[in-house]
């Protein structure tokens, strides 16, 4: 016996607050103007490291990805001292995954002391009486 499939139009909280859900996932109105700080050890100056080489394929995605970036607002055109070098991962279904290697930034943060709470464990409790689960691509998971 087939599953029936589940549209998301066929759940009634979605069909009874159209309002909330967008039908696009670009009409998700976008945060701006957030004002954040990332601590750097003492004495730090800027730090620009030198682009890695990327072929004529990654070239091409990288202006595809950072066109795509700037038109939803994702990202903004600066001129900064700061720089670090991008790099692209082959995903499971072949396209390009773009990747900013912050490993020597990072080194030169301060890092921040938190605990982390038992995600795992209380996600999967979260989880155990869902009826609906949903598959999402993070491409654009930070923006």
């Amino acid at each position: 016996m087939k599953k029936t499939e589940i549209k998301l139009e066929d759940v009634h909280i979605v069909r009874d607050y159209t309002d909330v859900f967008p039908k696009e996932l670009l009409e998700i109105p976008l945060e701006q103007e957030m004002e954040f700080n990332i601590g750097l050890t003492p004495s730090t100056s800027s730090l620009f490291m030198a682009p890695y080489r990327i072929t004529l394929e990654e070239l091409k995605e990288l202006k595809t990805q950072l066109k795509e970036f700037l038109e939803n607002g994702f990202i903004q055109s600066s001129i900064s001292p700061w720089g670090s070098p991008v790099l692209f991962v082959k995903k499971k279904d072949a396209t390009l995954g773009l990747c900013i290697d912050y490993r020597q930034l990072n080194k030169l943060t301060i890092r921040n002391r938190y605990p982390l709470p038992r995600l795992i464990d209380d996600f999967f409790n979260q989880l155990r009486r869902a009826r609906f689960f949903s598959k999402i691509d993070l491409r654009s998971g930070y923006h």
